[in-house]
């Protein structure tokens, strides 16, 4: 069989009916191919596009929430700048520690309204997902075994995540 007669041959179609020559329908295959083709590189675009937007997005609500947590302290940050320019020969001790006193309670609230919290857990039971245990100390009874018995240095955590662990020294019975 030559060329000519593969071109003119017919196949039949996919519902049975009639038949189309070879040729029209290669190029049929042809034009879907291309089409699907075309199709897959626009979904592809698409998706990188997506992929690029959803990005930049995440990015620019970082940005934001930083934004809103510094406009929040900005207060305190003005007064820490107005104590750094005092002139220490018209004020007393006193006043100065009381002013950052009252520094350090603005800036935790506004920090509390963004979702972080101060851990010092003097008293309560040692917990390893929020404190570290730096030493321990003998405990008086049973009871008070794992319990924190002292706060060496707070610890931070925001909306939920640990910041810094609590670094604590830990009640331990011996059983004496």
């Amino acid at each position: 069989m030559s060329n000519d007669d593969a071109t003119t041959e017919s196949l039949p179609q996919a519902d049975g009916q009639d038949t189309v020559p070879a040729a029209e329908a290669i190029d049929e295959r042809q034009r879907e191919l291309d089409e699907l083709k075309d199709k897959h590189l626009r979904l592809a675009a698409e998706f990188e596009n997506f992929r690029r937007r959803a990005v930049k997005e995440r990015q620019e609500a970082g940005w934001r929430a930083q934004g809103d947590l510094v406009r929040g302290i900005m207060d305190a940050i003005d007064d820490i700048t107005r104590f750094a320019h005092v002139d220490p020969a018209t004020v007393d001790a006193k006043a100065v520690v009381d002013g950052v006193g009252m520094v350090e309670k603005k800036l935790f609230k506004s920090l509390a309204g963004h979702g972080f919290e101060v851990v010092d857990p003097t008293g309560h039971a040692f917990d390893p997902n929020l404190h570290e245990a730096v030493t321990t100390t003998p405990a008086g009874v049973a009871e008070e075994d794992g319990t924190v018995a002292a706060c060496f240095q707070a610890g931070y955590v925001i909306n939920g995540h640990v910041l810094r662990p609590a670094r604590v020294v830990v009640k331990q019975w011996t059983g004496a």
